[in-house]
């Protein structure tokens, strides 16, 4: 996760160096956990009075908790968290389907939406015989190499997904990987004409993963995928009976806030 730091005004464009501190601590205890005040200035580049400071008006806020010589995040974020995932209609819905999918695939599910460019994970779900990843709720993946990420960009308008694919850095994560705008384009006019997505271990080596579009009308709200391991997710299996459940799934959840 990168850090910044800054300073100026609006009219300038830059921004205020104060709040990036602030946030910059508040992601360093997030991966970290309880640490002191010497291991964030350290890291940070801050001297100990700075960071003190921020700590102080952080917690202050109720956003920091001290516990002998170091600090945690307050279980004030969790109420945020929860606050953010309410302000996606059909929660409840979405859930109860990615759920679903995992029990009837013994799969790992997954339900994302895009925000700034990148995938996040909304939901996630584990089935009975899922091999585990690094994907966790409220993380971010690139768009361009996933099957929540391209469905979602198959679907935006024009003018959106042009300015996401040019934005992208293409890293190849795996041999697999699309490094280039002209093969992603392709890829998302595969995706509108077959009705799902798919990551054929381009993110990860070994996993393949199929995601279907949740949409509005014609905005799409998010994807709902399920990955596993290459020797499960054959093509015949990946192409016929797994596209089957992501596209009932999506449908349900699509009904759901059709009627709602």
């Amino acid at each position: 996760m990168s850090r910044t730091t800054g300073g100026g005004d609006e009219r300038t464009g830059r921004t205020i160096r104060s709040v990036e501190i602030a946030l910059n601590i508040i992601e360093l205890l997030q991966e970290r956990g309880r640490i002191g005040v010497t291991e964030i200035a350290n890291d940070l580049g801050h001297s100990k009075s700075t960071v003190h400071s921020h700590l102080r008006t952080l917690e202050k806020r109720r956003v920091l908790v001290r516990e002998g010589d170091g600090y945690r995040l307050s279980l004030r974020i969790i109420d945020m968290a929860t606050r953010v995932r309410e302000q996606v209609g059909n929660y409840d819905v979405i859930e109860r389907e990615v759920d679903k999918l995992a029990t009837e695939t013994g799969e790992i599910a997954h339900f994302g939406i895009e925000e700034y460019g990148e995938v996040y994970y909304l939901c996630k779900a584990r089935g009975s015989q899922s091999v585990e990843t690094k994907s966790r709720i409220g993380t971010q993946q690139p768009m361009y190499s996933t099957s929540l990420g391209k469905t979602i960009l198959a679907h935006l308008p024009p003018e959106r997904q042009e300015q996401i694919i040019e934005s992208c850095r293409f890293e190849p994560h795996t041999p697999h990987t699309i490094t280039s705008p002209d093969a992603l384009y392709e890829e998302l006019e595969t995706t509108i004409e077959r009705g799902y997505g798919i990551d054929d271990e381009e993110n990860i080596e070994g996993l393949r993963c199929v995601a279907a579009p949740v949409k509005n009308g014609e905005t799409v709200l998010g994807a709902i995928s399920i990955s596993g391991p290459t020797s499960r997710f054959t093509d015949e299996r990946l192409h016929t009976e797994l596209a089957e459940h992501v596209k009932r799934a999506a449908n349900v959840i699509e009904l759901n806030t059709k009627f709602s």
